[in-house]
């Protein structure tokens, strides 16, 4: 059986910027494998702009971004595999991949980064009422359908949750010809990025209508109609509410998950969890297992997935070269009032670079104060005039704060007086 330092599974953002991150910190023996016949993931369907702010310091198309980093994939010799289908990973690190020129080939690993990304929930995640007639897809079909095929998926659209590739999908439909008759979102807030509201919705007058959902779609061979009612605070239907609206598609942004399927296999992941446990390596339960990126947690801005990235690229070199030393004696990290997930979810008991901790919130709130506690010990405390769930948030707590914590560290709210 081949040995290898490394192996990144998955090559789109995330796995290109940690393989980078590796190579860079020392670890030449490595190799992406990737399922699909190119680099890049989702991002080469992502023809707008607005990446790159962060990352590059300039604004760019999904492919543009991708690129550059493909750029540096090529320049700095990186190995990587397309059409690869990685089948099976054990806990002891043992990789088995297959592919038309190689079969079915297994690989000694001392570390591996998971960077699998997420898939979209679709009609029956949601349990959706009604018919099943052409003409219902989820957003990313749509953006891949139109962007890459260059092919209409319907000409009177209504779209279900107001996800960012929902709202970005509702501006270019609009702009190819369609009438996006409106977005409807279940919860009373949007769960898209303020700026794609205001310029995928507001500017071409598309409805928002927040606290409703599609009670029902009505179709034979292709959708007819769907029926809109509003919900109440528990998100249950309310009755006499109902509004029929005639239209050929219903495109669902109703949320992403991250794909989790090949780690399930080796990590039990707690039953209410919808992503894996790491710590502050972005190293799981399993010694020498990383994840990074949307198969961790579903991030909002593809900057800060390879931001991520670096660190469990930097993490895994480190640990294949021994400089991280595997600790059993590890520190909760907890939501508290008003969070709905904290990252990372333990820190071990030595931290050889500061801490970034990436929160999102569980409502929109205002006027809070946002606090980092272990014990009696006040990590952080900062005003927040407004925080909504759908940006994710980032604290930064030098490594030295963090040496003589002991107690389980909780981020909550607090309402300023």
């Amino acid at each position: 059986m081949r040995e290898i330092s490394l192996a990144i599974i998955g090559g789109g953002a995330a796995g290109m910027a940690a393989a980078i991150e590796a190579k860079r910190n020392g670890i030449n023996d490595l190799v992406i494998f990737e399922k699909e016949d190119y680099l890049g993931g989702i991002l080469n369907q992502c023809i707008h702009d607005g990446f790159g702010l962060i990352e590059f310091k300039t604004e760019l198309t999904g492919p543009e971004y991708l690129q550059r980093f493909v750029d540096q994939i090529i320049e700095f010799g990186i190995p990587y595999k397309l059409n690869t289908q990685v089948m099976d990973v054990t806990p002891d690190k043992i990789l088995t991949y297959s592919n038309a020129s190689e079969g079915v080939v297994k690989l000694q690993c001392k570390a591996i980064i998971f960077a699998t990304g997420c898939y979209e929930r679709g009609a029956g995640a949601i349990l959706l009422a009604g018919d099943r007639p052409s003409g219902i897809i989820t957003a990313g079909t749509a953006q891949n359908y139109l962007n890459i095929h260059g092919m209409m998926v319907g000409k009177k659209i209504v779209i279900l949750g107001s996800g960012d590739i929902g709202l970005i999908m509702a501006r270019r439909l609009t702009l190819e010809g369609a009438e996006v008759l409106c977005v409807a979102e279940i919860m009373a807030y949007a769960n898209g990025l303020n700026r794609n509201i205001v310029q995928c919705l507001h500017d071409y007058d598309i409805p928002l209508m927040l606290s409703t959902t599609v009670s029902k779609v009505i179709g034979k061979k292709r959708l007819e109609k769907v029926v809109l009612s509003k919900v109440d605070k528990n998100l249950q239907i309310i009755p006499g509410t109902e509004q029929e609206i005639a239209c050929d598609t219903l495109i669902l942004s109703v949320g992403l998950i991250p794909y989790t399927a090949l780690l399930n296999k080796i990590l039990v992941l707690p039953s209410s969890a919808r992503w894996a446990s790491v710590n502050q390596y972005m190293e799981t339960d399993l010694p020498g297992i990383f994840i990074c990126g949307n198969s961790l947690h579903v991030h909002d801005i593809v900057d800060f997935v390879s931001e991520e990235a670096r660190i469990a690229g930097k993490s895994a070199a480190l640990y294949i070269q021994d400089i991280i030393k595997r600790h059993d004696a590890t520190i909760n990290v907890n939501c508290g009032k008003g969070i709905n997930y904290v990252l990372p979810q333990k820190l071990t008991t030595e931290s050889v670079e500061d801490v970034i901790f990436k929160y999102r919130v569980k409502q929109p709130v205002n006027n809070q104060l946002l606090i980092l506690k272990s014990g009696d010990v006040i990590l952080y405390k900062q005003a927040k005039p407004i925080l909504i769930p759908s940006e994710m948030g980032t604290i930064k707590i030098a490594k030295e704060k963090l040496q003589n914590i002991t107690e389980e560290i909780t981020l909550f709210l607090e309402d300023r007086q």
